[in-house]
């Protein structure tokens, strides 16, 4: 049997105090210098090094672990995030994650932090823009640091908790004014019914834009998706809702997604339906998710800023831990183009010319 490798033994192979190794195995190195941080994790990896996890709950209260709540994983935008938490989380701090699917259920998600906390849980990021956040409330008080993502803070009680966001309204409204600059005057936003607070967001920036630019015309759609696993079925949705966007008399010349998902899923059905992307209709997604720019034509989209946005919600939780009395706080990030091939201009007599796509 292997020998178990003691603190002690790290820190003079390192030639550092046991502190110093103590706070390097639990994430607080912050401020600490480069190559000190460098030398320890050199001793730690030489010498095999495992700390001790049961020790360390005993010691502190919880396990070095962030849990991470979505929707479900298969939509790939949720997978997206869980890899960009995950190397925050293990580079910068040394933890890991846990993954579990909600499905937009307050009683799941209820659940899932209870379950979090008996584990020894302390942090977890939550990825749920109900409207209604109140059962979060126990799970807190019990000592829960949780950060909200895809949200912004909305009137109403207050809860201890950072929200981390992307300008969902500025979004859509970027979309729209690409789709203006190239000579589209009718519209359509195209979503899943079920009012969270994203979007609610994205739709209020599509109309602004609209009423901005004098499109009186533009029009919202919008279809249920079949079961509880809905975020596994938008590109199923979006197929299905091209019928109702080519039945319609005045056909929309250019459609907003709500996400990239849904916009595959308008691009294939409307190609599908005997409708050229972007020449009979332009499609715009919204998350520069890596399907978008895989399919024909590449999919023009608003990025969403990930990796920024995952390194401040794991900075957040792991302050948090460490500073108990810390205030919560609200972080809203810019998104900007990604311009690729599913967007055409169109001329006063109806022409059409693809755009050129940027890198």
């Amino acid at each position: 049997m292997r020998r178990m490798v003691r603190l002690q033994e790290v820190a003079g192979r390192a030639g550092v105090s046991v502190s110093t190794v103590s706070n390097v195995v639990n994430g607080r190195t912050d401020r600490m210098n480069p190559d000190l941080l460098a030398r320890v994790q050199c001793a730690i990896d030489e010498l095999g090094y495992q700390p001790n996890r049961a020790a360390r709950f005993l010691k502190t209260g919880h396990t070095p672990l962030i849990g991470l709540l979505v929707p479900s994983i298969a939509n790939p935008i949720y997978g997206s995030l869980a890899r960009e938490v995950e190397v925050a989380a293990q580079e910068a701090h040394g933890y890991r994650i846990l993954v579990g699917n909600t499905y937009r259920d307050p009683q799941k998600e209820k659940q899932f932090l209870d379950d979090l906390l008996s584990h020894g849980i302390r942090g977890v990021i939550i990825v749920s823009p109900l409207l209604e956040q109140d059962h979060f409330r126990d799970a807190i008080k019990r000592g829960l640091v949780a950060v909200s993502y895809d949200r912004r803070l909305v009137p109403g009680p207050s809860l201890d908790v950072d929200y981390v966001s992307m300008d969902n309204a500025a979004a859509a409204r970027i979309a729209v004014e690409h789709l203006v600059e190239h000579g589209h005057r009718r519209i359509a936003y195209v979503t899943a019914s079920g009012r969270t607070v994203s979007r609610l967001d994205k739709i209020d920036g599509f109309r602004a834009a609209a009423r901005a630019a004098g499109l009186d015309n533009a029009e919202i759609i919008e279809d249920e998706a079949l079961s509880e696993f809905g975020d596994a079925e938008m590109a199923q949705l979006g197929r299905a809702l091209v019928r109702t966007v080519a039945e319609r008399g005045n056909r929309p010349t250019g459609i907003v997604a709500m996400n990239d998902m849904m916009a595959i899923g308008l691009v294939l059905g409307l190609q599908a339906g005997g409708l050229r992307v972007p020449d009979d209709v332009s499609v715009i997604g919204i998350d520069d998710m890596f399907l978008a720019g895989i399919i024909e034509p590449g999919i023009t989209t608003v990025r969403l800023p990930l990796q920024a946005m995952a390194r401040t919600m794991v900075d957040r939780i792991v302050h948090r831990l460490q500073h108990p009395q810390s205030a919560t706080e609200q972080f809203t990030f810019p998104s900007h183009l990604v311009v690729r091939g599913s967007v055409a201009t169109v001329g006063r007599e109806g022409s059409v010319r693809p755009v050129r796509a940027t890198s």
